[in-house]
């Protein structure tokens, strides 16, 4: 990512206190653009963020919103104008997941999967590419996505589909502002070392889960930010409407994993 130029560009990271999020907001700050470090609950995670931006040298500002509440993210987006004077680059990140039968699940955390997942992604695109359009620069939308977008893991129904949505929605969402010169992709990590992992495994637990993936371990949230800022890299303006999987081998057939008897 040393290569990379972001000086002159406003970005917005959602849930950009902890993992994917964290490593996202910090490396864009460090290429030069200012940026809008959005969180929900962890407030101190979210200082030490801005104080890694700005010991890179670059502005940020903090702002807490809960993306399901599209009252509060057009109140983020105001805020990002009213500091920063415009947005170029939005990355929506923020998430929420439970895990059990989906016959068996609570309901209203299946809907709150969906309503931050999901809901909170569209808020977030919709209001950010209406500020874009007002600007008539054009702009780079990410969305991040999940294997679980193609893959049926179980007991995760609701993550499933709303990742599995977002991923038409964004599409769609790319036909509808290529006028506009705002290009709208979809990065899709594989199992990553974060903090939101430990609500489901133990460390013993994620690192067995390592060995099992065909590169041999989990990926780490700085892998996946390097894909998130290639999408969002102003030299590759050709590129809309496309889907980075960065996941190390795991979406990958079982059968075809090194030692397998059925391996070809």
């Amino acid at each position: 990512m040393a290569n990379l130029d972001f000086k002159g560009r406003v970005a917005i990271v959602t849930g950009a206190s902890l993992g994917i999020g964290r490593a996202t907001a910090v490396a864009l700050g460090q290429a030069g653009a200012s940026v809008v470090v959005n969180y929900h609950k962890h407030e101190e995670a979210a200082d030490e963020v801005l104080q890694a931006i700005r010991d890179s040298g670059s502005r940020a500002i903090k702002h807490q919103a809960d993306v399901s509440d599209p009252q509060a993210v057009d109140g983020m987006i105001a805020r990002a104008v009213e500091e920063f004077g415009k947005i170029d680059i939005t990355i929506s990140n923020a998430a929420y997941s439970d895990r059990d039968l989906f016959h068996l699940a609570d309901l209203e955390r299946f809907r709150r999967t969906v309503e931050v997942s999901l809901w909170g992604a569209f808020y977030l695109l919709r209001a950010s590419s209406l500020q874009m359009i007002r600007q008539k620069s054009g702009g780079a939308v990410v969305l991040v996505s999940s294997p679980h977008a193609f893959l049926p893991v179980p007991r995760s129904m609701a993550y499933n589909m709303s990742k599995a949505a977002l991923e038409s929605m964004a599409k769609t969402a790319a036909i509808e502002l290529a006028e506009h010169r705002i290009r709208v992709n979809i990065m899709q990590p594989g199992w990553t070392d974060t903090p939101g992992e430990r609500k489901f495994n133990t460390e013993q637990e994620l690192q067995n889960a390592g060995t099992q993936i065909p590169l041999g371990r989990l990926g780490t949230s700085e892998e996946m930010a390097s894909g998130i800022l290639t999408l969002c890299d102003p030299h590759h303006e050709y590129m809309t409407g496309a889907t980075l999987l960065i996941d190390g081998g795991i979406s990958l057939p079982w059968w075809a994993q090194r030692g397998s008897a059925l391996s070809p």
